[in-house]
């Protein structure tokens, strides 16, 4: 795929690896298997890396909605639940850096060409 700044793939590399990896971890963490999760995490990878316009939008939104939507239960158990809330904060960050770092902007510079 081509980019426009090899900076701004890395860093989406990097947070679609995070995603994947605390998809897997929360299976582990949670005593259970969630496919629905996994695949969530694997297609906001492979989405941040192809760098189409407006994905990073996409991909911050799903990640500050989920974090935000945890963020009470979180916070009131914050004994049990302290490793969620840090990935809530991570989340955020991500989401963050995915509409605001000019790096990853301009990465998220391909058009989606179907010819």
């Amino acid at each position: 795929m081509h980019t426009n700044n090899e900076k701004g793939r890395m860093l989406c590399i990097i947070m679609g690896a995070y995603l994947v990896i605390k998809a897997v971890l929360n299976m582990f963490i949670g005593g259970g298997f969630s496919l629905s999760s996994l695949l969530i995490a694997l297609a906001l990878a492979c989405a941040m890396f192809t760098g189409i316009k407006y994905v990073n939008y996409v991909a911050a939104a799903v990640l500050v909605i989920t974090a935000v939507r945890y963020l009470p239960g979180n916070i009131s158990n914050i004994s049990s639940n302290w490793i969620y809330l840090i990935e809530g904060i991570i989340d955020i960050g991500c989401g963050a850096i995915l509409c605001v770092q000019a790096d990853v902007k301009e990465h998220f510079s391909n058009t989606l060409n179907i010819n």
